[in-house]
């Protein structure tokens, strides 16, 4: 009989959520007053840990650093030979161990607090080396191992994570933390352009918008599309605002149906309400606009606060300027 892959996936994810569950309708005062701690902090937020433990710790320092707290992570073997010197006294301490007697970190622990940088222990064990050392020691004990040996960390090490985003997140909020900050410190790649581009960035202009009055002929209209390699004219009144959008392909279908449509005028055919981008958003947004609207247009006006048109986005150039 061939094994079940699935199931046993299964189990090892319900087990692990059930302990995430349970630690979290737990989670109290402790808990808060790590978060202040590290809010209150006027230093750096140091996490430490070795193995799977210190895997976490690098996550948890990573974390942090990107959401507003500035941390880094201390290898603890590293520290015993000279890094420590990177701990001031107005650091805090992440320390984590689930047993909370891993040598390397109980190592570090007397000099960490000479040096004066308050710990807090990540532990499955308050009663340990480690929670004892601590000022505050955040309890991520599990009932078993979802390794099926009960050796492997698995359900602890998700337990450390958990309880170390909740911290990070919980700081983040409480701090303000914004999307434009955010953006700050993650300014390459497909999220860094989501968070900073703007439609002003991705838009055609000048030469490479077709606008036209609305009274001119249909030809006419086509000839502006054409020498600016545009996929559709802005038709404006007297005062330069928009009134309407005639694309190319609305110009081929009048003229199948009517080979002396090219005489009209262009605004007996424009479509009246197109769909517009109003001042300079975020370009994902501006796509996101494109892609919900039940018409799928290929392109749209950029309006400025009078209704002119000041460009025009085309969700060709959106798709390519990495943002997805």
């Amino acid at each position: 009989m061939a094994f079940d892959h699935v199931a046993a996936g299964r189990r090892v994810m319900l087990q692990e959520a059930a302990a995430i569950t349970s630690m979290a309708e737990a989670l109290g005062s402790g808990f808060a007053q790590a978060a202040e701690l590290l809010l209150a902090c006027k230093g750096r937020i140091v996490t430490t840990g070795i193995g799977k433990a210190g895997a976490v710790a690098r996550k948890a320092a990573a974390t942090l650093a990107s959401t507003g707290t500035p941390a880094l992570y201390l290898h603890p073997a590293e520290g015993v030979h000279g890094d420590l010197g990177a701990v001031t006294p107005d650091d805090v301490v992440l320390a984590l161990s689930y047993s909370g007697e891993s040598d390397e970190v109980s190592r570090i622990l007397p000099t960490l607090q000479r040096i004066g940088a308050p710990i807090i222990a990540v532990t499955g064990n308050e009663a340990s080396t480690l929670g004892a050392a601590a000022v505050l020691a955040l309890d991520v004990s599990v009932e078993r191992e979802a390794c099926p040996l009960g050796l492997a960390p698995t359900t602890s090490a998700v337990a450390m994570l958990s309880m170390c985003d909740a911290l990070a997140m919980a700081v983040m909020e409480a701090r303000g933390f914004t999307r434009e900050d955010f953006a700050l410190y993650h300014p390459a790649g497909a999220l860094g352009r989501r968070l900073t581009l703007r439609v002003a960035d991705v838009m055609r202009s000048g030469d490479q918008m077709a606008v036209t009055g609305q009274n001119v002929l249909l030809r006419d209209a086509l000839f502006a599309i054409t020498r600016a390699h545009a996929g559709a004219a802005f038709l404006i009144d007297d005062e330069g605002k928009l009134t309407g959008l005639l694309t190319d392909g609305d110009v081929r279908r009048v003229i199948l149906a009517d080979r002396d449509a090219l005489d009209r005028p262009a605004h007996t055919i424009m479509n009246r309400s197109p769909l517009t981008i109003a001042g300079n958003i975020l370009a994902a947004d501006a796509l996101s606009i494109l892609q919900e609207s039940p018409k799928r247009p290929g392109e749209a006006p950029v309006i400025d606060a009078a209704g002119r048109p000041v460009g025009l986005l085309m969700i060709k150039d959106l798709l390519r300027c990495g943002i997805v």
